[in-house]
């Protein structure tokens, strides 16, 4: 059995983007059309443009241009259609890559089969856009692991605070245990 997610993008509570607007993005922007786009998904124009207004009312911006007549005519995606794909992907890759990751399991409750977890405390953290370096002290050494900025976030790590590492083979995690409310 296997854990399978689905992700979207929404704004004010409405959808604006998932994998199905996405592949219809993808298509307009390889075929520079959105009627060979609709034929190459197999979905009809009157419902693709529907899709496509929705998505423009929703950011308040165009996802795509259209330009008629002359030899540069066809379906073209804006700069906010391309954006809108790569922060569609980048949170999709996140959510997949977490669920693969065992020690986002473990935040959860769930136990880890990774047998090499050490506690240390956190020296310091660098955040370099979407990954950080984080440095952990191991008495009577240090070691670092690179983790996403989201996930440094997430746990809230700082320095100082007590985490953990868990050694893989192909890997350092880094987990923190959940702070007692007071």
């Amino acid at each position: 059995m296997e854990t399978k997610t689905k992700v979207w993008l929404a704004e004010d509570g409405k959808p604006v983007i998932g994998a199905g607007k996405v592949a219809l993005l993808k298509a307009i922007d390889e075929e520079r059309s959105l009627r060979k786009a609709c034929k190459k998904l197999d979905i009809s124009y009157k419902h693709a443009w529907n899709v496509l207004n929705n998505m423009n009312e929703r950011l308040g911006s165009d996802v795509v241009r259209t330009v008629r007549g002359g030899k540069d005519q066809g379906t073209f995606l804006t700069e906010a259609g391309r954006q809108l794909i790569r922060e569609y992907e980048l949170n999709r890759d996140f959510v997949e890559g977490t669920m693969k990751d065992e020690g986002s399991w473990e935040n959860i409750g769930l136990k880890l089969s990774a047998r090499n977890k050490i506690p240390g405390k956190v020296v310091s953290v660098e955040k370099e856009g979407l990954v950080s370096k984080i440095s952990i002290e191991i008495e009577p050494s240090a070691l670092t692991s690179i983790i996403t900025s989201e996930a440094v976030e997430r746990l809230d790590i700082k320095p100082g605070d007590d985490v953990f590492a868990i050694i893989k083979s192909t890997e350092v995690l880094v987990g923190k245990s959940k702070q007692k409310e007071e």
